[in-house]
């Protein structure tokens, strides 16, 4: 690893194992498809670049936002209030369910790489943020997860900012993968098999809505 990265790590008081350990156990958990997931899956079937890069963005945003809320003490507010917890839960339910109902809905054209699809970039990039900003799941987990790998006896908006980064630069690497087997798929498929893959994604984003709606954090 290049001398910088090094010295970069010995300033957050974090070293190079823990950093390692942190993304291999990461990549075990974002690697499953989730919503994020699925949306990648069906933002690379358009074969819009710009869709696809708004999509990461959106996903990216939503890691550092929930790990800064995780920082400042916002998951260990939102594990205590059960009122605020339900909130969340229910509006992401809610929204998921809407995505399900646009995605089953939507028209499928074979797409041609390049050309603006159904989805723009900005929507793309606003519908990765919202789905990730309203599952209370993905903040309990990282107030959960996080602290594991946080040396308490040193400052810690530093490692924070250092795991945060390297959660969302490996989302963007897996959401690509997705990408890629969105896009190969729109590349192989007809429009009438690109139909089932797109209800076929809604459907599991209905399981997904399902399964927020009737979670409960163990605290409970």
């Amino acid at each position: 690893m290049p001398r910088c990265w090094h010295a970069f790590l010995e300033s957050t008081a974090m070293t190079l194992t823990t950093l390692l350990l942190y993304l291999i156990a990461c990549f075990a958990v974002t690697v499953m498809p989730g919503p994020t997931m699925l949306l990648a899956l069906t933002n690379g079937a358009s074969r819009n670049h710009r869709v696809v890069l708004g999509g990461m963005l959106g996903a990216a945003l939503s890691d550092l936002l929930l790990i800064g809320a995780v920082a400042i003490g916002l998951g260990a507010l939102l594990a205590a209030s059960e009122q605020l917890f339900s909130l969340v839960k229910w509006l992401g339910s809610a929204y998921l369910l809407w995505l399900a109902w646009q995605l089953w809905r939507s028209p499928v054209a074979l797409p041609v790489a390049g050309t603006p699809g159904g989805v723009s970039a900005r929507r793309a990039f606003t519908r990765s943020l919202l789905v990730a900003l309203s599952n209370p799941k993905g903040l309990l987990f990282f107030s959960a997860f996080l602290p594991q790998f946080i040396d308490t006896a040193a400052p810690q908006a530093a490692q924070y900012l250092t795991l945060a980064l390297a959660t969302a630069l490996l989302d963007v690497a897996v959401m690509g993968g997705y990408a890629l087997g969105g896009a190969q798929a729109a590349r192989l498929l007809s429009t009438r098999w690109l139909c089932h893959l797109n209800r076929g994604c809604a459907a599991m984003l209905v399981s997904l809505a399902g399964l927020l709606a009737v979670y409960r954090h163990a605290s409970r």
